[in-house]
């Protein structure tokens, strides 16, 4: 039996995360869910609107909220992909409840398209929390015939989803488990990465290049030290910080990593077989040729990708910005 959900796609995933919302629809059959998307959604605000204007910023996820509960049809649950996204709901969701005179305030301005919205009538979650706690991991294992072994995964969370976590869906906000007990379930190596919590930066790239390329470079050198041969992102913020400014970063300060960053949700694709080229692999920048040939696919890169160095080898640690002190590369064996 095949479990429902309302599902909020959000603006990333229809353009630039484009490989997310692929990857999510090709295994979503074999994780028996279905996805219905909300009729006439509207941007969630992302990150920048709560500073120019709290009230209509709330009131804009309020209009997704009351759209999805009116078509909920007996499904309760609104689930997201984008991390921005997932908090937004969330998070008018839960500030509604809070507070009955900004439910009311929400409610007004809703009130002009015809709309209103009970807060608490809907639960919002993310991918993640679906996969882990009501997929779960035996069938994510039971639908994996082609194995990711030998890859090197460095699992990254970013700074939306493990916190605040309204819902406390997250064991460990600071050191979350979850996406890497996926990745180990499709057989792949999963690197121990401790600055899977940590901001990439989001929008900083628009203010300050020097800032946002460096936080950028902590992040890839901290994969390139542990030796990961990918990088994995539940957030199209994230993982296009990590590949497309990854290129730019490399000018900016004259270094040369080449740490391919794709969604987890195309890696579960590999591992359940299905088309590379579906999945949305090739449309990336920093190319994973290389990274999948470890597992026997063979990938066209697409114009406009940039090859891993041919016989640079991996970037030395002085490329980095200074680096925590770390322990010797080791696989992680945590729990979730």
């Amino acid at each position: 039996m095949m479990a429902k959900y309302l599902f909020y796609p959000g603006c990333s995933m229809e353009r630039t995360a484009r490989p997310y919302l692929d990857s999510v629809l090709a295994i979503r059959e074999a994780l028996g869910i279905e996805l219905e998307d909300v009729h006439d959604w509207n941007c969630c605000g992302a990150t920048e609107y709560p500073a120019i204007s709290v009230m209509g910023a709330h009131a804009l996820v309020g209009r997704n909220l009351a759209l999805a509960a009116q078509q909920s049809n007996g499904s309760r649950t609104l689930v997201a992909g984008c991390s921005a996204c997932y908090l937004n709901l969330a998070k008018t969701d839960h500030y509604m409840r809070q507070s009955p005179d900004l439910a009311a305030k929400v409610n007004n301005a809703l009130g002009a398209g015809g709309l209103a919205y009970q807060a608490g009538s809907l639960t919002v979650r993310h991918f993640l929390d679906i996969f882990i706690n009501e997929v779960g991991l035996e069938k994510i294992r039971s639908a994996v015939v082609k194995p990711l072994k030998g890859l090197r995964v460095a699992c990254y969370y970013g700074c939306q989803v493990p916190r605040p976590d309204y819902d406390q869906r997250f064991k460990n906000h600071e050191y979350p488990t979850q996406l890497e007990a996926i990745m180990k379930a499709c057989g792949a190596t999963v690197i121990d990465f401790p600055m899977k919590s940590h901001c990439c930066g989001g929008h900083m790239t628009q203010i300050s290049e020097r800032t946002a390329y460096g936080m950028i470079r902590r992040l890839v050198a901290g994969a390139e030290q542990y030796e990961a041969d990918i990088m994995v992102s539940l957030c199209p913020m994230c993982q296009l910080n990590l590949d497309a400014y990854q290129v730019e970063m490399n000018k900016f300060f004259k270094t040369h990593f080449h740490v391919p960053t794709v969604f987890f949700t195309q890696l579960m694709g590999i591992a359940f077989g299905k088309d590379p080229l579906a999945l949305g692999f090739g449309r990336e920048f920093v190319s994973a040729k290389d990274a999948l040939g470890k597992i026997g696919l063979d990938v066209p890169e697409s114009e406009g990708q940039v090859p891993a160095p041919k016989k640079a080898g991996r970037a030395s640690k002085q490329e980095g910005l200074p680096m925590p002190i770390m322990p010797a590369p080791k696989t992680f064996e945590g729990e979730v």
